[in-house]
């Protein structure tokens, strides 16, 4: 059931891998009858075609000209969400363990986050427009991407908790023990967290959230509450603008 809020309302979700950040962003964007956006799933889109292509991934200056070829396109109806490249499905592929291991080294080259970026903000500026509003999720979308949400969210979580969930979304091959799923995680927030272009970080603005003792509903109504609340103090400060 749909719980009613503003409409074109821009909700920014970052954090690392592990902290309920896709789950949370989709059940939110569902309840409140928003669009959703799971940016992480364009990069490693565009590194799984990398790979399928053959560009050296060692090789940011292959990577950067090999960057606008792909056509990547995102659905953005939080149910059921999907991820094409080419026109072919890419929502399985892109979930493999070779592609998150390869996902940093791709993301961090300047000129893959400034094409990625420009369709991120395409996507967002759509649903604002049309007045459906959007949550976003990703690790650079409060800081960089969408600097100008209307309510900006940081989740984090312990590494144990985070390796736990991370194990439990694995399957077969990919299943790992959490001491490698941790050790993975802990690499990749390194990655991210010092790349020079768009690092993972929290926004000075953002309402930081820890899940590491939160269920999924707890953590989901939390934010859907961090929304409403944003929005009510939204109103009364135009409320007192038109009375002045």
């Amino acid at each position: 059931m749909e719980t009613a809020a503003p409409s074109a309302v821009i909700v920014a979700i970052d954090g690392p891998s592990g902290t309920g950040k896709s789950s949370t962003s989709k059940a939110v964007a569902a309840k409140l009858g928003l669009r959703y956006l799971d940016t992480g799933a364009q990069y490693r889109a565009i590194t799984w075609w990398m790979i399928t292509n053959g560009v050296d991934i060692d090789d940011p200056q292959a990577i950067a000209l090999a960057a606008d070829k792909p056509a990547i396109v995102s659905g953005t109806d939080p149910s059921a969400p999907t991820i094409t490249v080419d026109g072919l499905d890419a929502s399985g592929p892109i979930r493999t363990r070779d592609v998150t291991s390869k996902v940093s080294a791709v993301s961090a080259v300047p000129e893959v986050r400034a094409l990625i970026t420009r369709l991120q903000r395409s996507i967002a500026a759509d649903a604002a427009e049309s007045a459906e509003g959007i949550v976003v999720e990703g690790r650079d979308i409060g800081t960089t991407v969408l600097p100008d949400a209307d309510l900006k969210v940081f989740l984090t979580a312990s590494a144990e908790a985070r390796a736990a969930r991370r194990s439990g979304e694995l399957r077969g091959k990919e299943a790992a023990d959490l001491a490698a799923t941790r050790e993975a995680l802990i690499k990749r927030d390194a990655a991210d967290s010092g790349r020079k272009t768009s690092p993972l970080a929290k926004a000075d603005d953002a309402v930081e959230v820890d899940t590491t003792e939160l269920t999924l509903d707890q953590v989901i109504e939390c934010v859907v509450t961090l929304v409403a609340e944003r929005q009510s103090a939204a109103e009364d400060a135009g409320e007192r603008a038109g009375r002045q």
